[in-house]
């Protein structure tokens, strides 16, 4: 992924609606006369398979250019927000612009080091996926930044309520690794026992809420849970999180009514990574200019923010969760990123989007934006760089080996077939009573 020759140009309204998104509506065809008949406008991305794709003429606003409101400002004296790109970084690796300089050398080198991890984690476990080891598998490549950085802003206690690409969340934490690979696999240690599909993991004392394979339910549990903590006047937040496409299910302005009426404590987070399961984001969007927009319709404080500037991400992540956390209510933040890798292991985005499309990403790779700048600051080399790569690889090899101890998908040890009727209910209802003694336990 590489950044725009355009990356310094103006921020002006139009570019930004086109930036980071191909996000301008079409109008080819929208609003003209039916000649004949009615017919339907069916969205189509800007490039196909075969096409050789070019972001050149895409303007992306100048970093630092945005600007930044104090947390109690007015939903409606922040409109702007919701339609171009807070960004930090700039094609230099310099930090400039309001929203800069919120973390020291040592928490970005921890956040370099965050990412590089869950890059390495990944990689091991799509190569696990491919040698039979699990059944399934996830990347984050390219969206690395955005759990990672995130997550640095959360305080002990407050939950998340992520979707299947937010592993950072707790990669950037002490959560063992370990046990991330023995749920992957299904094996006899798997903390989940058995009871979820891989990768979709579940801590509370991580604040990582149990993934739900149904999406946009994210939104309006995080919305029920931040209401819940605001009804016993705890200082505890959450955080929901969904991609573009889900932005389509119903639970999405469910969720919006709900917080925006009773200001919840909860940040709503929209990854748009450009692309759903096959299906480019304009479809999900319909003909409004951002994702983000969508909020301002509710009330809610909505913000758009470079998805792979670290420091970006970080600086709006705690301009939101700091809000909630003065009983402000809640914002909506749209990350513009891309997803590098294919939606999952069961996808093969080379039949739907050009293979150099990633490369040509306006925004570049987020691992090695931050890398850049911590170079540019005199803080990082590229020898300290390769050395934390080899250690980091070496670390995510070791808890592979140790969690292919206790089995993988298709040997080893696998939780007793008798727990999946235990840890469901308070009190075990009859009818699994029943079912439980026809099946011999």
């Amino acid at each position: 992924m590489s950044m725009s020759a355009d990356d310094e140009g103006a921020p002006d309204r139009d570019g930004v609606e086109r930036a980071g998104a191909r996000l301008a509506p079409d109008p080819k065809g929208a609003g003209g006369k039916a000649q004949g008949g009615l017919s339907l406008h069916v969205p189509e991305p800007e490039f196909r398979p075969g096409d050789t794709p070019d972001f050149s003429d895409v303007p992306i606003p100048k970093a630092g250019s945005v600007r930044k409101p104090p947390i109690d400002v007015d939903e409606a004296d922040i409109h702007d927000l919701a339609y171009s790109i807070i960004r930090v970084l700039n094609r230099e690796g310099e930090a400039v612009g309001e929203w800069a300089d919120m973390l020291t050398d040592g928490e970005l080198i921890q956040g370099l080091r965050d990412m590089l991890r869950v890059r390495a984690f990944d990689a091991r476990m799509l190569m696990a996926q491919r040698q039979g080891k699990t059944s399934f598998y996830m990347q984050a490549l390219g969206e690395e930044a955005i759990a990672c950085a995130f997550r640095k802003a959360l305080k002990p206690g407050d939950m998340n309520f992520p979707t299947y690409r937010q592993q950072g969340l707790l990669l950037s934490t002490d959560y063992p690794m370990v046990d991330m690979m023995n749920q992957i696999y299904s094996n006899g240690a798997d903390p989940l026992r058995g009871r979820q599909l891989p990768i979709m993991y579940s801590s509370k004392r991580h604040g990582f809420f149990t993934i739900s394979g149904n999406l946009a339910t994210q939104f309006v549990q995080a919305v029920g849970w931040a209401m819940a903590s605001a009804i016993r006047g705890d200082d505890k937040i959450a955080a929901g999180w969904i991609g573009d496409g889900s932005t389509a299910e119903n639970d999405f302005h469910s969720a919006l009514v709900f917080a925006s009426t009773y200001r919840a404590p909860v940040v709503l987070n929209i990854v748009n990574n450009q692309w759903a399961i096959s299906t480019f984001q304009g479809i999900a969007r319909g003909g409004a200019a951002t994702f983000a927009a969508r909020g301002l319709g509710f009330g809610v404080p909505s913000l758009r923010v470079d998805g792979n500037d670290y420091l970006a991400v970080y600086a709006v992540s705690k301009w939101a969760i700091d809000r909630a956390r003065s009983n402000l209510g809640p914002t909506l933040i749209e990350f513009v990123t891309y997803r590098a890798g294919a939606h999952s292991t069961s996808d093969d985005p080379s039949g739907y989007r050009p293979k150099q499309e990633s490369a040509k990403w306006p925004l570049g790779d987020p691992v090695e934006r931050l890398k850049n700048h911590l170079i540019a600051k005199g803080v990082w080399s590229e020898e300290r760089h390769v050395q934390a790569a080899a250690e980091i690889e070496s670390e995510v090899v070791q808890a592979e080996k140790q969690a292919e101890r206790h089995g993988t998908l298709h040997s080893g040890d696998k939780p007793p077939a008798r727990e999946m009727f235990e840890d469901v209910y308070a009190e075990t209802p009859p009818h699994l009573i029943r079912q439980r003694q026809e099946a011999g336990y």
